[in-house]
């Protein structure tokens, strides 16, 4: 009721002339529909949008490095088998040495060797001499005409 009465004002003022409670509800029904029709028009279609963005990266970039080759020389004589790989060795690695768990033991330290076609660290540990008065060499790898030759550790 509330509705009809605030009409039949506005409808006083925007139109002084005669009016009647029919061309009321016509005022207010219009009202209605031209509010529905913007509300849902302004519903049903969006703004054009645009998305800026940089081109796609081009394809990665792969680099081909060669595999290591491995060349293994066996020994008859009971000697220690002659690794050489074309492919440089990691750095050394830091190792936490221990306490030494008695005075007979002596540190050997870690190094890197040769194993299922890759570098794999040995870590160091504490190993009791195979007699007194000798000392731990340790391992290494000499660079020898473009490749790296390994040297396995030994007492001396």
């Amino acid at each position: 009721m509330t509705v009809w009465r605030s009409a039949t004002r506005v409808m006083k003022t925007l139109y002084p002339a005669p009016y009647s409670p029919r061309s009321t509800k016509a005022f207010v029904t219009g009202l209605i529909a031209c509010g529905m029709a913007a509300f849902l028009g302004g519903c049903a279609s969006e703004p054009e949008s645009h998305v800026v963005s940089s081109p796609p990266p081009g394809a990665p970039v792969v680099q081909q490095v060669p595999a290591p080759v491995v060349y293994t020389t066996p020994s008859n004589t009971g000697a220690p088998n002659t690794i050489i790989v074309t492919q440089a060795p990691p750095a050394q690695q830091q190792e936490m040495v221990s306490a030494r768990p008695s005075s007979s033991h002596a540190w050997v330290g870690g190094y890197w060797t040769w194993r299922n076609n890759r570098y794999e660290w040995v870590p160091g540990s504490w190993m009791v001499p195979p007699r007194t008065g000798v000392t731990w060499i340790p391992p290494r790898w000499q660079t020898e005409g473009g490749a790296y030759r390994f040297y396995e550790g030994r007492w001396e």
